[in-house]
């Protein structure tokens, strides 16, 4: 909140000393403080603010490959996935080596059930020796291998995900998919009972391990999972959505 205070200072302080400098190279500065500003907003999950400051930005810098990358992102908090894709390829267009866009335009691409252009793009990343974090987009890729139903590669891909990042959430709860997806509730059950006890905080895998008890009509212990992933998110959010039909539906 106070890094959000000191940009908003900052970008007032700008806008008052271009408002005596007639030649503005002040108008891409304070465009630049703005960008930072939404990209906080961002961080802190207000995406309609985020949206509205980083378009703000977009007026005066719209060859700006970090800012469409940016609004990329927010289009994707936001569900409007043709729009990311778009601010996405312009990034890329901006920067040919921009490999957390290339990634992110991949995201949007699965979004979209695009699988063989994501796929595309997550195998570019993650063939990269320089991108900093590799897990991201060898489980991205084991996410669209899921979703085209080919569980073995999926499973190759959240596995050399997992050596690379042990806890990585992601690759965790897409193992317990798989395991769910494929009838092998009690193999996920033993699973996410090792993973939860390491994470207990996990409300994505409580709702896993809640799925598979389902499976196998235990229904007081997917009653309690459940229970659980209530307390452990907002209100609001589409996981304490489908908790809440769950137990409805269980009681």
């Amino acid at each position: 909140m106070k890094k959000l205070c000191y940009l908003f200072i900052a970008i007032v302080l700008l806008s008052s000393c271009a408002s005596r400098i007639p030649n503005s190279d002040n108008k891409k500065e304070i465009a630049t403080a703005t960008q930072r500003l939404g990209e906080e907003y961002y961080s802190a999950g207000n995406y309609s603010a985020a949206l509205k400051t980083l378009l703000e930005a977009y007026e005066t810098i719209p060859d700006d490959p970090h800012l469409n990358n940016s609004l990329g992102l927010v289009y994707l908090a936001k569900e409007k996935y043709d729009l990311a894709e778009t601010h996405l390829k312009k990034a890329l267009d901006l920067k040919k080596d921009y490999l957390e866009a290339k990634n992110n335009l991949g995201a949007a691409y699965l979004k979209q059930e695009k699988w063989s252009l994501a796929i595309e793009c997550f195998e570019e990343v993650s063939k990269n020796l320089v991108y900093a974090y590799p897990e991201i987009p060898l489980s991205n890729l084991g996410w669209a291998y899921f979703h085209q139903k080919k569980y073995e590669k999926a499973k190759t891909y959240f596995n050399k995900s997992l050596e690379i990042k042990p806890d990585f959430l992601i690759s965790i709860h897409g193992l317990a998919s798989i395991y769910i997806g494929t009838g092998f509730h009690l193999k996920a059950i033993d699973f996410l009972h090792q993973e939860l006890t390491r994470n207990p905080g996990a409300a994505i895998l409580h709702s896993d391990i809640a799925k598979a008890y389902e499976a196998t009509n235990d229904f007081h212990m997917a009653k309690k999972s459940w229970d659980i992933v209530l307390k452990l998110v907002p209100e609001t959010s589409s996981l304490a959505r489908e908790a809440k039909k769950k137990l409805l539906e269980l009681n």
